[in-house]
């Protein structure tokens, strides 16, 4: 069976855990229009479920993703060229800002190379895991782009303006550990421990504060474009929010109690 005859998008719930596996192993998870929209869809079925807590995210096969399918960019077969434009803003862009500001965290699980607008989808998530054999290349500079589904933005905030511009303008690789060193991902794994440690993780932090932590990824985010004063009164108020929430009394009392929490995600 073919990938095409396959859902290019699988799901499986556990343990409140969102598990959205890229399922295009030939084409190593390119995207298709057609896999953007489900994909999508996922993210927001996702964000209104409240079985899901966190989102675990990664591909089948060799690869995690090699962005776009540039198949479906060859020259030979339009007699114009792509409104790669309309492409952003109608898909990767509207993908890239589903889950920085999703209300969950989110977990990628990097199982081998990510390049172009794949790398930059794997950098857009909360927490970014990737197996010793896994790569991060920001292609673009090999067909005369620029890096984008927010590459541009998200790669020098995570590794300085000089590194980036390397990174991006020559498009050599970034291996696993060079990208642990240089502060791209959180955690670099055995090939073989990759999916079992990216999946604890995702439901230590399903059965985690999941309001503390959506208000933790977005205070974080947000403080790139705020000033100080601004983002400490942005801090306050939501702390007075999340100091009123179950999930606070229950960390208090179980402190006090010496006992395991129980979290709600309210």
């Amino acid at each position: 069976m073919t990938d095409e005859a396959e859902a290019a998008i699988q799901i499986e719930v556990k343990d409140q855990v969102a598990e959205v596996r890229l399922n295009r192993p030939a084409r190593l998870n390119s995207f298709t229009e057609s896999m953007h929209k489900d994909l999508k869809q996922a993210l927001r079925d996702i964000e209104q479920s409240l079985e899901c807590r966190c989102v675990l995210l990664t591909g089948n096969g060799r690869g995690f993703c090699t962005g776009q399918d540039l198949n479906d960019r060859d020259p030979r077969k339009s007699g114009t060229p792509p409104d790669l434009e309309k492409t952003l803003t109608q898909q990767f862009n509207p993908l890239i800002s589903a889950i920085r500001t999703l209300p969950k965290p989110v977990v990628c699980a990097v199982n081998g190379v990510a390049a172009g607008a794949g790398a930059n989808l794997a950098l857009a998530c909360d927490i970014v895991l990737a197996a010793e054999s896994a790569s991060f290349i920001q292609s673009f500079a090999r067909v005369g782009l620029l890096p984008d589904a927010g590459g541009s933005w998200i790669l020098p905030r995570l590794v300085g303006e000089a590194r980036a511009k390397a990174i991006a303008i020559t498009g050599k690789p970034v291996k696993a550990d060079q990208a642990l060193q240089w502060g791209m991902i959180w955690q670099v794994c055995p090939d073989d421990q990759l999916l079992a440690t990216a999946r604890q993780l995702a439901k230590q932090l399903a059965a985690g504060p999941t309001k503390g932590i959506s208000a933790t990824k977005q205070a974080i985010q947000d403080a790139y474009e705020e000033p100080f004063t601004q983002h400490l009164q942005k801090e306050a108020k939501w702390q007075g929010q999340l100091g009123r929430s179950n999930d606070y009394a229950e960390g208090v009392l179980s402190f006090l109690e010496k006992r395991d929490p129980n979290f709600s995600g309210s």
